[in-house]
């Protein structure tokens, strides 16, 4: 199970975050925390794993936040969940150690495919989104000709195991294909990775979109 502090003044807006945490298999929320004041010690007693952190509260210093929180439970995954769009401040809490931002506009699919992919060591940052940053666009062009064909097999739903054996090679060969890909597309679940490569032209569109597998 990973464990979950929701950090949001709102409490409407908390609450229905917490329910549909809820419904998803594998998350367990432990802290539901409006106030800036309680934040740390709350999040430190309920042994949250990961902690989806808004900027925007009363009395609240993010930066001061995040040192604090990460000193007293270094172990612990702080992602933003906020409206809040200045990028030299998601910047700095970058450089602090938070794991990522996720601007509250974004799918339900994709708020689980972060929080999950803080399972994976090899990837420092989970991502970084938001609609009025300007991004360079996402490009296929430097995926390799394996990388394609992997990426291929994922957009017919197959899993890593089965991309494996229809490729010959072994399974983790396939995963450290997949983070590349993630890497290279800036995505945040396989779906997100097919969708993002059609886009880039880097797979015909008339293929099978993947179904999300966590």
């Amino acid at each position: 199970m990973i464990r979950i502090a929701v950090v949001d003044d709102h409490h409407l807006l908390r609450e229905a975050l917490c329910d549909l945490l809820r419904a998803q298999p594998g998350l367990e929320v432990v802290a539901s925390v409006g106030s800036a004041r309680s934040l740390v010690p709350t999040v430190v007693a309920a042994g949250a794993d990961v902690v989806l952190l808004d900027l925007e509260m009363p009395e609240h210093d993010p930066r001061h936040t995040v040192r604090e929180l990460l000193a007293r439970a270094p172990a612990t995954h702080v992602v933003i969940l906020s409206m809040h769009d200045d990028s030299a401040l998601v910047s700095d809490l970058l450089s602090l150690g938070v794991r990522g931002y996720l601007h509250k506009t974004v799918d339900m699919v994709t708020l689980v495919a972060a929080i999950r992919g803080l399972r994976d060591p090899d990837r420092t940052t989970v991502v970084v989104s938001s609609p009025n940053w300007h991004r360079p666009p996402t490009t296929g062009s430097t995926l390799t000709p394996r990388e394609v064909e992997v990426l291929r097999l994922v957009s017919e739903a197959m899993s890593n195991r089965e991309i494996a054996r229809s490729l010959d090679i072994t399974e983790g060969t396939v995963k450290r294909h997949m983070r590349n890909i993630f890497e290279k597309l800036d995505a945040v679940s396989r779906i997100d990775a097919v969708n993002k490569a059609v886009e880039a032209g880097a797979l015909p569109s008339h293929r099978k979109k993947a179904e999300p597998r966590f």
